[in-house]
Order: C-alpha cells, then sequence, then structure tokens
C-alpha cells in the first residue's frame, strides 16, 4: 500500500511538471484585452528588467508572449492588464501556428528595452503632445530633451526620438494670424530668440535648421525617430531650405528671400518631394503637404485604413501597423495628413484615407536608420484647440490610434536578424 501511495505521488508530481505554466501571452485582440495602452508598458518594463520577449505579429491583434513569473503577472494585476496563462506545449503550438507557411503572421524577438528621448520644451505638460502622454500613461519611462541636448550631441545617449509638435522653420508654428497678441506667443517666441542666441545663433530659424541637421545625422547613423502633426512637415521643410530664408519679418525681423520656392531642394528632405511653401505669414499653414484646409470629410465618416503587409517579409511596417483593427479614426492637427502626390517613391504609405486621397501614417529608411510620420494632433481629440482640456486615457485604454504610436516605441527592441525587410 505504501508503495502504491508513493508512485501516485510521482504520478501527480510527473502531471504537475508537464502542467506546469511557462508563459503570460498578452492578448491584443479588441474583446480579450482590457487595457491595449497599458499592456505595450508591461512589455517595456519586461524588457527593462532584462527578460525576453517576443511579439507575434497578426496573431490576435498583435499579443505579446512574455515569460511566466510572479512580478510580471503581479504587474499586469496591478496595471489592469489582461493576461493568459500558457503551458509549455501550449506557447509551443501557437508558435508552431504562427511560423506555418500558410499563416500571414511572424514571431519577433523582442530583446532589450529602447532607451527613449522626447523632444520637447521645458515646461510643457504632458498632455500637450500625444506621444508624451501615451507614454506616461502606459509607464514607459523617457527622457525630455531638447535644442540644447540635440546640438550637445547628447541624441547619442538614445535609441528613439520624438519630435514634439515642433515648427523647424523658426515661424513659430504660424500662430502669428490668430495667436499674435496672445501672452503665451509672446512669451514662447521670446524664449525661442533667447535661446537662439544663447546658443550663438542669429535667428531661430538657423538655430532650429541646427537641430533639424543634428536629428537628421542621428537618424542616419542608425537611430529611430517618430514625429506628429507639425514637426513631420517643417522638418522636412528646414532641411529643404538650408541657407534659404523663407520667413517673413514678423517672424525674423527681415523680408523673406526673393524666389525662395525655386531654392528649394527636395533632396535634402526624409518623405516629401515638388512641395510649395506658403508665403501668407498669418495663414496656419506650412505648405501643400498639409491636406487640412483640402479636407472635405465629415467627422463621424473619418476613418483612415492600414495597411496590410507580409508579416514574414516585411516586418518592419508589419510590426508598425499592428491593432485590434484596422480601420482607425482620423483626427485634426496643424498638419493632419499629407497629399500623397508629394510623397517620395521610397516612402512606405502604411496608413490612408482613399476618399480623400490623403495618407495618415507613413515610415521610411534613411540612413542606418528609420522614421515615421504620423498625421494629426490627439488620436482621441478630434479637433484639438489650443487650451483644451487635456484627453483622460483612462477614457480610452483600448485607443487604435495611440496603439500606432506605441508600436514605433517598441520596433527598435526587436532582434535585428528577425528584420527581413
Amino acid at each position: 500500500m505504501k508503495n502504491f501511495k508513493s508512485i501516485i505521488v510521482i504520478l501527480f508530481l510527473l502531471v504537475a511538471i508537464q502542467v506546469k505554466a511557462n508563459f503570460i501571452l498578452l492578448p491584443m485582440d479588441e474583446t480579450t484585452q482590457k487595457n491595449h495602452l497599458k499592456a505595450y508598458g508591461i512589455t517595456f518594463w519586461c524588457l527593462d528588467k532584462k527578460y525576453k520577449a517576443s511579439w507575434l505579429l497578426n496573431y490576435r491583434g498583435g499579443s505579446f508572449l512574455l515569460p511566466d513569473a510572479p512580478e510580471i503577472r503581479k504587474e499586469c494585476q496591478i496595471r489592469n492588464v489582461s493576461f493568459e496563462i500558457l503551458s509549455d506545449s501550449e506557447a509551443n503550438q501557437i508558435l508552431d501556428e504562427i511560423s506555418s507557411p500558410s499563416m500571414n503572421m511572424e514571431t519577433v524577438v523582442l530583446e532589450k528595452a529602447p532607451k527613449i528621448a522626447v523632444y520637447t520644451p521645458k515646461g510643457k505638460q504632458p498632455w500637450d503632445d500625444a506621444v508624451t502622454m501615451v507614454l506616461t500613461y502606459a509607464e514607459i519611462p523617457f527622457t525630455p530633451i531638447y535644442d540644447e541636448e540635440v546640438l550637445s550631441d547628447q541624441l547619442l545617449l538614445y535609441d528613439w526620438l520624438h519630435l514634439h509638435h515642433e515648427d523647424f522653420t523658426g515661424q513659430y508654428g504660424k500662430f502669428y494670424g490668430m495667436y499674435k497678441n496672445a501672452p503665451w506667443y509672446i512669451e514662447q517666441k521670446r524664449d525661442a530668440e533667447a535661446l537662439a542666441t544663447k546658443l550663438g545663433y542669429a535667428k531661430v530659424s538657423e538655430e532650429k535648421l541646427a537641430v533639424a541637421k543634428k536629428i537628421r545625422d542621428f537618424v542616419i547613423g542608425g537611430g529611430f525617430m517618430f514625429a506628429m502633426c507639425s514637426a513631420t512637415d517643417s522638418f522636412d521643410i528646414a532641411l529643404s531650405a538650408e541657407g534659404v530664408d523663407i520667413c517673413e519679418s514678423v517672424f525674423d525681423g527681415d523680408d523673406s528671400e526673393a524666389n525662395y520656392q525655386s531654392k528649394i531642394d527636395y533632396s535634402k528632405t526624409f518623405a516629401f518631394k515638388d512641395f510649395i511653401l506658403d508665403r501668407k505669414y498669418d495663414h496656419y499653414e506650412f505648405s501643400d503637404i498639409d491636406m487640412t484646409d483640402k479636407r472635405k470629410i465629415p467627422m463621424e465618416k473619418d476613418y483612415f485604413t492600414l495597411m496590410e503587409f507580409s508579416a514574414k517579409w516585411d516586418v518592419i511596417p508589419s510590426m508598425l501597423c499592428q491593432n485590434h483593427t484596422q480601420l482607425v479614426k482620423g483626427f485634426m492637427g496643424q498638419t493632419t495628413s499629407f497629399d500623397r502626390s508629394l510623397i517620395k517613391s521610397n516612402v512606405l504609405i502604411l496608413g490612408s484615407n482613399e476618399i480623400n486621397d490623403e495618407a495618415r501614417y507613413i515610415h521610411g529608411q534613411k540612413g542606418k536608420g528609420f522614421f515615421t510620420f504620423y498625421g494629426g494632433h490627439d488620436p482621441e481629440d478630434y479637433r484639438h484647440q489650443v487650451g483644451d482640456e487635456p484627453t483622460v486615457l483612462d477614457l480610452h485604454p483600448n485607443s487604435p490610434g495611440f496603439r500606432l504610436i506605441l508600436n514605433n516605441v517598441l520596433f527598435p527592441a526587436a532582434r535585428k536578424k528577425k528584420q527581413k525587410t
């Protein structure tokens, strides 16, 4: 009888070992995940703790596979992130399914938490910028930097850089027509001029160009750059106008250069070509790249569609488009979207509104690095105005528009040999 009991105990232990959970799955489909945005934060937290993670492209909305550990379970519970416990055999079954040539899926190993910098003026609140806001909400650590840090080559300390809604042309966002007498506009102009002088530049436009060129070099050297709203087109315009004065006297105290349009060098840009600059100093627009004034889409019909790529061959764009829906709500900004005819042929369009023939989300490679431009200001605030109340992301934990931002944050963590593009 004693031997029989021993055999039962041994069998029980063997069964227990076989069913022992070895993995945690963070499902990212539409119905299961309670908080998509914080799930990215959990994955980043794991990488920061030196755990390995896998991104399951196109599997249940781009789910994450993590090792099973008590502290990871606890962190998911604290942050209200849905998770599932998988045995080793269950995880292998999923990975086998993903690896099948007949499935448009891929497993991407995430190895290291990228060091993140956000280019943003001192004193800006998190809700002034969608990326700062969602990084804060997802509890993903980042370092705010600005012109002094960029010009002193501190970008070398980081893997990923976001550009706040900046104007790299030195025209102060072209807010002059509407806000020239507003105290905040007067203060920002004064601060920008003081900073340019401190850094040894005669004009803000010259100082911003120097910053843009440092960022350009960061990308060419292998960095990852993400920009939204006016930071997208104003960055390219500044590079294309190197050595050309495109600022009117209300911005820099002297007239713009005669016939400056003919002197624009499109070969210097990242994404855009053949654009025409807007010469009206009181018009809230930099060029014809932006589609804001050309849009005829009512808010209730304003959506854009994410493109579908081959996960096994087009790994990078597949990562950047992971979502629980292919249809994403549109949203406005100073630069809302991009005229497709003005996008260079080597730049991928990741998301577009075909009705209006506009691109909303684009990606490209420059040198050894990558850039992504995303039109609009705030994915959950359709027409964000100066002074509007901040978006409360607790009300939008499953936002598809904000997920696109966080896809870009994790992109540099991918094991390079898995990227086949």
